[in-house]
């Protein structure tokens, strides 16, 4: 494949990943399928079913979402959906949540006309609603992604059939088999400015905002005002403090939206901020900010792609290997630095557990800024962990691997007993 080809395809990656959303993602991906489905359905149903994966319930279940002050769960991310029912709005479905629309989602929940269902053998990202009316039914399924409608039916009738391999868990996107370190970092020292500029703009632009209003008010634990207010002078206490302030905010119900990165807010936030306050600190201009941006976000989706959206696997970590490799970047590190920081990082929190979504992953977001910001301090100074101990291979490639294998397959049972712990199963 040709250079320019190779580029143009890792900026088609950033601008897929690189989106808005307001709220969590997974109650957002409820609201916009019943959206698109009570669409299709053409009236408000008397029966609304939920077919939810285990990771949906996880990570819907401790989550308030954006703009209701205190609701939460699969019901009232289906019911409020429902009531808007402006699935062209995609992520943002939830912007300009009324008292009366809040309402009317209270009463419909006291109704019980919303039942949910956990289903399994299926995928870690797996949403099904039916809707219900007057002998009129209405199917929507979502799988992989956030927004992947793979089947939208009326009374039966397809209007939309786009099935996917339900193992395989990036038949949806963009092809990602070209992505390599090497290449991430052939292409962010080189890419024109101008292409990448307004993408990182933007994630600047929304992603510092909410970090600001999450140091600015109350949230969730208050991880993020907690760490600034103790951080003195100290640049790595700032970029652990934004970076939780944005998620204590995103996490509490606050109604700004995000960019994320590999469908996930909080990894766009844990990526966005302690980077862009590394190059405040250090007089960085923007342009080495945005290339440093591109090897923050681009890592972490190289990583995920291996791994999936939803596992047992805390996605902070993998966001902050990204923060940890743009760092050794700013620093003027090498190809060979960037790949020790990876290997580091691996090395240190490989196995940090996903127990859902929920205000306190404010914490693990600072554990893995500070995580990271170690990793690159050790490879700026030619430590890397030995090739052969644990899981460390001298490929970074291989290493990387080694990781997604335990966060995928290892990891299998784990998750079905944080499902067990949290369901009270």
């Amino acid at each position: 494949m040709d250079h320019k080809k190779n580029f143009d395809i890792y900026t088609d990656i950033l601008k897929e990943e690189l989106i808005l959303a307001l709220g969590c993602t997974e109650p957002i991906a409820i609201a916009l399928a019943s959206a698109r489905c009570v669409e299709v359905l053409g009236q408000n149903p008397d029966e609304i079913l939920v077919n939810v994966s285990g990771n949906i319930i996880k990570n819907v279940q401790g989550i308030i979402i954006p703009g209701t002050k205190n609701l939460m769960g699969v019901e009232f991310s289906a019911l409020l959906g429902m009531i808007i029912g402006k699935s062209t709005k995609q992520l943002e479905i939830l912007q300009g949540l009324t008292d009366d629309i809040i309402q009317k989602s209270i009463e419909l929940h006291d109704k019980k006309i919303c039942t949910v269902y956990h289903v399994k053998e299926k995928p870690k990202l797996y949403i099904e609603i039916i809707m219900k009316k007057d002998g009129q039914w209405a199917e929507v399924e979502v799988i992989h992604q956030h927004t992947n409608v793979t089947s939208l039916k009326k009374n039966g009738k397809n209007l939309i059939y786009n099935p996917c391999k339900e193992e395989e868990f990036n038949s949806s996107l963009t092809d990602r088999t070209t992505l390599t370190i090497k290449s991430i970092v052939d292409y962010i020292s080189n890419v024109d400015l101008k292409i990448i500029r307004p993408i990182f703009k933007n994630e600047l632009d929304y992603n510092i905002a909410i970090a600001k209003n999450g140091l600015n008010n109350d949230y969730g634990l208050n991880v993020g005002k907690t760490l600034l207010h103790n951080a003195k002078d100290s640049i790595k206490e700032k970029m652990k403090a934004f970076a939780a302030g944005g998620s204590d905010a995103r996490m509490s119900g606050c109604d700004l939206p995000v960019v994320i990165n590999s469908g996930s807010g909080n990894q766009g936030l844990t990526i966005t901020s302690p980077i862009f306050i590394y190059a405040k600190e250090n007089s960085i201009d923007n342009e080495k900010l945005y290339r440093a941006l591109a090897i923050g976000n681009l890592i972490p989706i190289h990583i995920k792609t291996r791994i999936g959206r939803l596992s047992a696997f805390c996605g902070a970590i993998t966001a902050g290997i990204g923060v940890g490799c743009a760092v050794t970047y700013l620093n003027g590190g090498t190809l060979k630095n960037i790949e020790d920081t990876i290997k580091n990082s691996i090395a240190n929190l490989t196995g940090v557990i996903c127990d859902g979504a929920k205000p306190s992953c404010a914490i693990k977001i600072a554990s893995s800024i500070d995580a990271a910001l170690m990793a690159s301090e050790l490879a700026m100074e030619g430590k890397v962990v030995q090739s052969g101990t644990g899981i460390i291979y001298d490929s970074v490639e291989k290493t990387i691997e080694n990781m997604s294998r335990i966060a995928c397959d290892a990891m299998l049972e784990t998750d079905d007993m944080i499902l067990k712990i949290m369901t009270k199963i």
